[in-house]
């Protein structure tokens, strides 16, 4: 399977710096074939990458997505013929139309054998209004159709410039990705798992919350069986932490049904919803639920931010998901930002006990929360800076 890479951007953005990067940090062993289509002469930048070792097909002619339509076509298919690659990185014009370049790649796709893999725009951050008003339709073209956007220059301007190129793009792209850190704080693996699409934050947590799900209906399919007399290190009761008798092992003047425990020992009202086999040992209640899957039951809510937040600040932020009321049922957090004294801050949260530390940097900070009846304009105040 031949992977199609576009790697698109305004002239000067950095498409040849990304794409060194990528070729030295992520792609050493693959057997790649770059076609660049340069506007006008050709490409001061050819000498570099013949030297590394990747096949060079130049087309100087014209703009891919204008005339080239044909000779793309022909091109494409004698380096898939010729080289047999396993990836082919496609750099085009600064001045082209990503539309058009997709639209080229996939008229010649007429094989499973290759796939049109992903589309990348990379905006130089710095000049991203400026773009805009002067290459309107080119510049937001490129920005509406890529899957991921990446940054460029973002070291160099105040981070009110930042979120207002980030609020720019938005307007014409609310799905895509987008890579905010700069690179040399970056490997290139990262970056390319992020364009493949495989960083998703959301999807590792549902995954991880299904594996408990799956591991608890193996062990706990016994009538009237509870928490009580089991001992979990990280079992749930749809994702409750719980530690021998209680459900989360920890001791509150408080007693919520999340398994805090006190003198009284009684359960307060709570909202979440439960399935008949919950094993939290808080029955005292009534409810009608079946025991649904984790997608079924749960909600989920995150943010991308380049914003800098300090240790203290996440711990407030975890403090205050312990308020059902405030902000829903929270059964687990996780999420990474660059720290406000360099270097990054991660950290992962169930109720009840959270975990701060330090970690490396990744293509932008997210937060990442589920839970049931997740309470989103209160969870955006909170950890918005």
């Amino acid at each position: 399977m031949t992977k199609i890479d576009i790697v698109s951007g305004f002239l000067g953005a950095g498409k040849t710096t990304l794409i060194k990067k990528l070729l030295a940090e992520a792609l050493s062993d693959t057997k790649v074939v770059l076609i660049e289509n340069e506007f006008g002469e050709i490409g001061i930048d050819g000498g570099f990458l013949k030297e590394a070792g990747i096949e060079i097909k130049e087309m100087n002619s014209g703009c891919i997505c204008c005339s080239l339509v044909g000779d793309f076509g022909t091109s494409l298919k004698e380096v898939m013929h010729t080289y047999e690659p396993e990836r082919i990185l496609i750099e085009p014009s600064g001045v082209g139309k990503l539309s058009d370049v997709m639209k080229a790649v996939q008229d010649v796709i007429d094989t499973k054998e290759v796939t049109l893999n992903s589309a990348v725009a990379v905006v130089d951050a710095s000049k991203c209004k400026m773009y805009i008003k002067n290459f309107g339709e080119f510049f937001i073209n490129q920005i509406a159709h890529a899957g991921t956007i990446v940054l460029s220059r973002t070291g160099n301007i105040s981070e009110e410039k930042l979120n207002q190129c980030i609020g720019l793009i938005r307007e014409h792209n609310e799905k895509a990705t987008i890579i905010t850190t700069p690179w040399e704080d970056l490997d290139g693996k990262d970056i390319l798992a992020t364009i493949e699409g495989a960083k998703d934050l959301e999807a590792e947590m549902m995954a991880e919350l299904k594996a408990h799900r799956s591991e608890e209906e193996h062990h706990h399919h016994h009538d009237g069986e509870h928490c009580h007399g089991h001992h979990h290190d990280e079992a749930y009761c749809h994702g409750h932490h719980h530690d021998e008798a209680h459900c989360h092992g920890h001791h509150h003047d408080e007693a919520h049904c999340h398994g805090h425990h006190h003198d009284e020992e009684h359960c307060h009202e709570h909202h979440h919803e439960h399935g008949e086999n919950c094993t939290c040992g808080c029955h005292d209640h009534e409810h009608d639920h079946s025991h649904h899957h984790a997608d079924e039951v749960f909600t989920s809510w995150g943010m991308e931010t380049p914003a800098a937040y300090g240790k203290a600040d996440i711990e407030h932020i975890l403090e205050e998901l312990e308020k059902e009321g405030e902000y829903g049922f929270v059964l687990r957090a996780k999420g990474m930002v660059p720290g406000t004294e360099g270097g990054w801050v991660y950290f992962d949260y169930v109720p009840g006990e959270s975990n701060v530390r330090e970690g490396k940097a990744d293509v932008t900070g997210k937060f990442c929360v589920i839970g049931s009846k997740l309470k989103e304009d209160n969870l955006a105040k909170l950890f918005e800076k």
